[in-house]
């Protein structure tokens, strides 16, 4: 059964407290106090998420000043609890100068209950919100490197491997489909590495015309060709005592490949039109989401360069199969995206579902614009599966799969969504899913599905 919210009512008036009390019991655990001393005491040992206060409290009822210090002081001790400041039509201003104190909204006497109901309603949503929020910032805080985030254990073992290498100077090659987060994997690298205090310096090698790469990397002299009217350093150049990546490393010609593989041989460089040798001391890291193999057997890739660069290869598992991560991930752009100004809002359990049973062909930067979108699109405070664009996507856009591969897929995100509605409680999800408690053990352990206890 769910606990329900408490409510502090602070108020000198014993019939006001008593109407309150019966008023909202049915949906709240009420707490009365009639001072502020009381009130003080309540907070620190019930930890109520909501409180009503008069403003007018004991020893001086007939002002405002005892109801502005206690007001200061939850705001002080407990900044996550929204207070809701009761007043007369004469006090609007006091209640007005209570909410930019940090109250959370005001309501005037005489009450009207159903009003008040779905003003502490809004405020227990938000208190629930922002409660979830800390506790996901935290949990982003430690399974996270850099900009990266995941609990997966694929995940976790990419963030050791990031660790390590970051320490060294060796090359490193990212391999992965395109929106797993490459360049945030590179700029973690960089980011704990002694290089951390210079330069990034990132190039797409497929954004950029071959004729007008071996510039882009190397740099040119004035009068070097035409249009070069001055001078100008390039990526190269531009990333001395830092980091180099180089984004899709097999699009790059094979004329420059030759020109990349001689500058790992002897860390120089020669500007285009130049005549001097120039020393550059960097790191590089290059990033792929081609099967680079297959490119040295077809001739398209140079086998000598490729073991010059992949002194370390990372590869990134696609978001399909980062289990709890798709989650972390899309509860943390839907609060990015809410700060930008915008209503916050929540996943509805059918919208997880859809989330669970969608394969992520665009991975990261594909969950992030369906976020987005959900947000933007989504009328009421929660998101519905058409809000995210996949009420009909899920089945259409799925990846043709054997039955036994199709059940597997089910059964691993069924267990895992009844394990998080549950709260980590194995044997409430156990009873949801008709299942033993050694039988959903079982198959916990033949999945390899990770979970956190008391969630």
């Amino acid at each position: 059964m769910t606990e329900k919210p408490k409510i502090l009512v602070v108020d000198d008036d014993e019939g006001i407290r008593t109407q309150m009390k019966w008023a909202l019991i049915q949906d709240y655990d009420v707490y009365l106090a009639k001072d502020g001393k009381k009130a003080l005491n309540l907070m620190e040992s019930d930890h109520p998420s909501l409180v009503t206060l008069d403003l007018g409290l004991p020893p001086n009822p007939e002002d405002t000043s005892e109801g502005f210090r206690l007001l200061s002081q939850i705001m002080l001790d407990y900044p996550s609890v929204k207070v809701i400041v009761v007043s007369g039509h004469h006090e609007r201003e006091a209640a007005l100068k209570a909410i930019s104190n940090g109250a959370y909204d005001f309501f005037t006497k005489p009450i009207n209950i159903e009003e008040l109901k779905a003003m502490l309603k809004r405020g227990h949503y938000v208190h629930t919100l922002e409660t979830e929020y800390r506790a996901l910032q935290n949990q982003i805080q430690r399974q996270a490197i850099g900009k990266i985030i995941g609990s997966s254990e694929k995940m976790q073992g990419i963030f050791t491997t990031v660790r390590r290498v970051a320490t060294t100077d060796v090359s490193v090659l990212i391999a992965g489909e395109s929106g797993t987060g490459k360049e945030l994997i590179a700029m973690a690298i960089h980011s704990h590495s002694v290089r951390k205090n210079n330069p990034f310096i990132p190039i797409n090698c497929g954004a950029i015309p071959g004729n007008l790469m071996e510039s882009e990397l190397f740099g040119h002299e004035k009068g070097a060709f035409t249009g070069a009217h001055i001078q100008r350093k390039g990526r190269i150049e531009l990333a001395n005592g830092g980091t180099l990546f180089l984004d899709e490393i097999a699009e790059l010609p094979l004329s420059l490949q030759v020109k990349i593989l001689r500058f790992l041989q002897d860390h120089k460089i020669e500007r285009v039109g130049g005549r001097e040798m120039m020393e550059v001391d960097l790191r590089i890291v290059a990033a792929t989401n081609k099967d680079i193999k297959r490119l040295i057997s077809d001739g398209l890739f140079r086998e000598d360069l490729y073991y010059r660069l992949a002194v370390v290869t990372i590869d990134l598992p696609p978001l399909r199969e980062r289990g709890e991560d798709i989650f972390i991930l899309a509860k943390m752009f839907l609060e990015k995206f809410a700060a930008d100004g915008r209503e916050p809002k929540k996943l509805s359990s059918e919208a997880i579902d859809a989330i669970a049973l969608y394969e992520w062909p665009g991975n990261v930067r594909e969950l992030e614009n369906k976020m987005r979108r959900a947000i933007t699109l989504a009328e009421g405070p929660t998101i519905t599966p058409s809000d995210i664009g996949l009420a009909a996507e899920g089945a259409a856009d799925a990846k043709p799969l054997d039955l036994k591969t199709a059940r597997e897929m089910l059964d691993r995100r069924y267990i895992y969504l009844a394990i998080s509605r549950n709260n980590g409680n194995i044997s409430k999800a156990a009873e949801e899913l008709g299942l033993t408690r050694p039988t959903i053990h079982n198959l916990i352990n033949k999945y390899n599905i990770k979970y956190r206890e008391g969630v």
